[in-house]
């Protein structure tokens, strides 16, 4: 994944700093603006791999049609007039998403890479680095999605794991835990009989709860009053069995109230992360946002292969239901202001400030 710090605009904003992306032909400069050589007559995007011009030969443009209004030709290269590579991947990865998406039965990945217009190990490399997850990881946590909405409204089991997309039953019940945190029976009954761990600490942002199912921890809620995060909690899970945490949650505890106060440190807490396939997509692609670095929202669209759905990407960072575990504090808007933090501005300032020391 790229580090970035601020929005795109700004990091391309000055004639040095564009020139540098040029030097290096950093892709994802690519849209941002075009330069053009006066030696040769044409203009190019930043990451074109033709020789490198000198300084004084270049001229930048905002858009390619500020270029030819200034008499200089496309690239035969580059082509700028087209989609840059990066677009096109993520257009293709989209169109397999959604071929996995509305197929009744997981595609194999020779036929998503068919798809794709390339080859098998061509496509799950692209695939990967675009949504940050393999074809058969996302396929896993679309069908998880799907298995939980049937569960919730087919009269059985049985039919719901079928409705899903499941071929058998065994594959599924040996899967459970994982995807559902529970037994199908019980997360049909809202949780009824699941026993969930919970525990409240403090922290220097106020108060902090974590609960954790069998699987791993399912909720790292921040706020200011213990009590509003219980109700929270009981929301999420209006049926489960709530147990108090013993002596030994406590170090479970004491990890995420670790990584509160050094965000920048990390730790391997075991995660039993919930959520549409859209919504494991996006939080797997902030996991991968580095300590000390943001991204924007549009940033993290198109490196999960959907660039137009920046407002989904906002909204999955609002249902996020592990503060710090999954970093959506690192996602900023393009403006660089800090926005849409589901536990307060001011805690997400502070989490970004101490990572960059």
């Amino acid at each position: 994944m790229t580090t970035t710090h601020t929005s795109t605009t700004a990091i391309f904003a000055s004639e040095t700093d564009r020139w540098a992306a040029v030097t290096r032909r950093d892709p994802s400069a690519d849209g941002q603006f075009f330069y053009s050589v006066s030696t040769t007559g044409v203009y190019c995007r930043p990451s074109c791999p033709s020789r490198q011009a000198r300084r004084e030969h270049v001229r930048f443009h905002p858009t390619s049609a500020d270029a030819e209004h200034a008499g200089f030709r496309p690239c035969k290269r580059c082509r700028p007039t087209e989609p840059a590579l990066t677009e096109q991947r993520a257009a293709a990865v989209a169109r397999a998403c959604r071929l996995i998406e509305q197929a009744d039965e997981v595609p194999g990945l020779d036929a998503l890479a068919a798809a794709a217009g390339m080859s098998r190990f061509h496509f799950h490399r692209v695939f990967r680095s675009v949504t940050g997850v393999t074809p058969k990881a996302y396929s896993a946590a679309h069908r998880a999605n799907r298995v939980r909405q049937e569960l919730a409204r087919r009269p059985s089991v049985t039919e719901a794991i079928y409705e899903a997309g499941y071929n058998s039953n065994g594959p599924f019940y040996s899967s459970a835990p994982a995807v559902l945190g529970m037994t199908p029976r019980r997360f049909r009954a809202g949780g009824a009989g699941a026993s969930i761990r919970f525990a409240v600490g403090q922290c220097s942002l106020g108060a902090v709860l974590v609960a954790a199912t069998e699987t791993g921890v399912c909720a790292i809620l921040l706020g200011d009053d213990p009590a509003s995060l219980v109700r929270n909690l009981e929301d999420r899970f209006p049926n489960a069995q709530l147990i108090g945490g013993d002596a030994a949650f406590e170090q479970l505890v004491a990890q995420a109230v670790g990584l509160v106060e050094a965000p920048g440190i990390g730790a391997n807490l075991p995660l039993d992360v919930r959520g549409t396939a859209f919504q494991q997509r996006v939080w797997q692609a902030l996991r991968a946002i580095p300590a000390g670095s943001t991204a924007t929202y549009a940033e993290i669209a198109r490196r999960i292969g959907a660039p137009r759905a920046v407002r989904g990407v906002a909204q999955a960072c609002a249902a996020n239901p592990l503060a710090v575990a999954i970093p959506c504090h690192r996602v900023v808007r393009t403006d660089g202001a800090l926005a849409g933090y589901r536990w307060g501005i001011e805690r997400k300032r502070a989490l970004l400030e101490r990572e960059r020391l």
